[in-house]
């Protein structure tokens, strides 16, 4: 099993010997399935060439924290919002005495305070300065802070000492890396997820449809799968690959929809993330409609409204902990509260579509969550598989207080 299938790590490299054990980490990482972007302090790049993580993570090296060729030459911001993970290794004593007075003098550290996604240290140096009060005491408070602390491993040193100071191996960070995402928050919980379009034949060649992609459905339950649940996916027509672990089960039309859906139940948690044609053709006709040579006439189409697939499953006797989503291209609070309400859901997830590169076929997004209370959490912009995280995370925490 590939945890780190897809997941976006960036790896710090700071000015110690165990630098070298660093191309044989991006390797490791990669060989999991992991995209991994290299950042190299001054003094890493004394121990290693920035050319040789280069040859091996695929990607240029980041080394400075005002990046010309970065967007808005901003280059730790873009970093910080891609990242699912931040490793550093080896984080040298330097780092952590850095790092936990919260400096950003370089790129490494300023991208540390600048991302949400977890950070993990790999410490790595002499086993006198690792024993030094005042490195115990920067641990102490990066570990307060949320840190994740990898090691250090005892054994022999570069300088001929022995005891604790050696970096982990790599085989074992990218064990660790991995295990940064399997929460088990959902272990033994059931997750039913709607995602992409769905199409509403006119005739044999023509449908109606809208632009969802599914990628922010599929991000969904390959999350809620790392986190430990029972999957099934019900998705529209989309190409994209089936997430690991994950039961799919493909529809055309909102009543296919609803009636994969009533057979995938019971089930614990439900999140509607497809965007569900709300009408249908009254009748659909049996050969390719044609136009008339001799009328310049439009066509009018007689259109009924399909079940309300949500609805329909949220006002059941044994309702799922229900959640919806609304993309929406005004008034967004108001209408996802409406939604809330009538369809009586527990949460719902709103979704600014008219914002540029975000929501339908884009890779990223930014959304808000709003609970029966009116309470909004916001989830800023960022790749819609670390969003899917972040929602999954939130909905298990919601789910557990019900």
């Amino acid at each position: 099993m590939q945890r780190l299938y897809r997941k976006r790590i960036v790896l710090g490299v700071g000015g110690g010997i165990a630098a070298y054990k660093s191309a044989e980490l991006v390797r490791r990482l990669r060989d999991q399935g992991a995209q991994v972007h290299v950042v190299m302090t001054r003094g890493g790049r004394e121990f290693i060439t920035p050319l040789t993580l280069q040859a091996l993570s695929g990607h240029p090296v980041h080394l400075d924290l005002l990046d010309p060729a970065a967007e808005a030459a901003m280059g730790h911001i873009e970093l910080a919002k891609w990242a699912d993970l931040v490793l550093i290794a080896p984080a040298t004593a330097d780092l952590l005495a850095r790092l936990a007075q919260g400096m950003a003098d370089d790129l490494l550290t300023a991208l540390v305070l600048a991302t949400d996604a977890p950070v993990a240290l790999a410490p790595a140096m002499n086993q006198a300065m690792w024993r030094d009060p005042a490195t115990q005491a920067n641990a102490r408070t990066l570990a307060e802070r949320g840190l994740r602390l990898f090691g250090p491993a005892e054994g022999s040193q570069a300088c001929g000492d022995v005891g604790p100071g050696r970096m982990l191996e790599p085989a074992e960070l990218a064990e660790r890396a991995a295990d940064c995402f399997a929460g088990g928050r959902l272990t033994g919980r059931h997750v039913l997820i709607t995602a992409g379009p769905t199409r509403e034949d006119i005739d044999p060649v023509r449908y109606i449809s809208n632009h969802s992609s599914g990628k922010m459905g599929f991000a969904l339950a390959e999350a809620a799968a790392e986190a430990g649940a029972r999957v099934t996916l019900v998705s529209g027509p989309v190409h994209l690959p089936t997430p690991d672990r994950v039961e799919r089960i493909d529809v055309i039309s909102a009543r296919d929809m609803l009636a994969a859906c009533e057979a995938a139940l019971p089930c614990d948690i439900l999140i509607a993330a497809a965007a569900v044609a709300d009408y249908r053709p009254q009748a659909v006709a049996p050969q390719k409609l044609k136009k008339s040579p001799d009328s310049d006439d439009g066509l009018i189409l007689q259109l009924v409204r399909n079940p309300d697939i949500l609805a329909t499953l949220a006002q059941r006797a044994d309702r799922p902990f229900s959640v919806g989503f609304a993309a929406e291209t005004e008034n967004l609070r108001e209408y996802a509260l409406r939604k809330l309400k009538t369809k009586n859901l527990d949460l719902i997830v709103a979704n600014d579509v008219a914002t540029p590169g975000i929501g339908f076929n884009s890779e990223e997004n930014a959304v808000s969550v709003i609970d029966r209370a009116q309470r909004e959490t916001r989830f800023a912009r960022t790749g819609k598989g670390k969003i899917a995280r972040q929602l999954i995370a939130f909905i298990a925490d919601r789910f557990d207080q019900a």
